[in-house]
């Protein structure tokens, strides 16, 4: 089991650090630079060459069942989810087989409308310290039931 984070814009990266250390579950950092190199012997940074989705594929390619991935990009989701890892949004919100596909294409929507659009103004919710406490429950409860599923155990 490992915890991989798409870290080049993550804001829970400090959380999660704390939870995987205190679950004793290695974590990657992947990103395309300028971070630091963790002190925590248990969390890795990956850096990738720079360019478009670089880090996602990485971690597409590397993440599977028993993992955990915490990221905001859908496609990437979508992908993980598929080769069996367990995905967390950064305000806590699973992503699974049962939500991804909903979510990628409210995504899609949501990009052919934009580009319609060119006026159209808005963005995301800004992050909370609701979002943050959701998130820091949802991945103990992943890492939980990702631990039980690789130990036989129901979760």
């Amino acid at each position: 089991m490992t915890v991989y984070i798409d870290a080049d814009a993550c804001p829970v990266k400090a959380e999660a650090e704390q939870v995987a250390t205190r679950h004793r579950v290695p974590v990657k950092l992947v990103c395309n630079g300028g971070l630091r190199p963790p002190a925590n012997p248990l969390v890795e940074l990956v850096v990738v060459a720079e360019g478009p989705d670089v880090a996602d594929m990485w971690i597409a390619d590397h993440a599977g069942q028993g993992d955990v991935v915490i990221t905001g990009d859908i496609p990437l989701a979508a992908k993980c989810v598929a080769n069996g890892a367990r995905v967390l949004r950064h305000n806590g919100e699973a992503l699974t087989e049962a939500n991804v596909g909903a979510q990628l294409a409210m995504r899609d929507l949501m990009t052919d409308l934009r580009a319609a659009d060119p006026f159209r103004q808005g963005g995301g919710k800004g992050f909370t310290k609701a979002d943050r406490s959701r998130f820091l429950n949802a991945l103990e409860r992943e890492l939980r039931a990702a631990a039980a599923q690789g130990s036989g155990k129901p979760s």
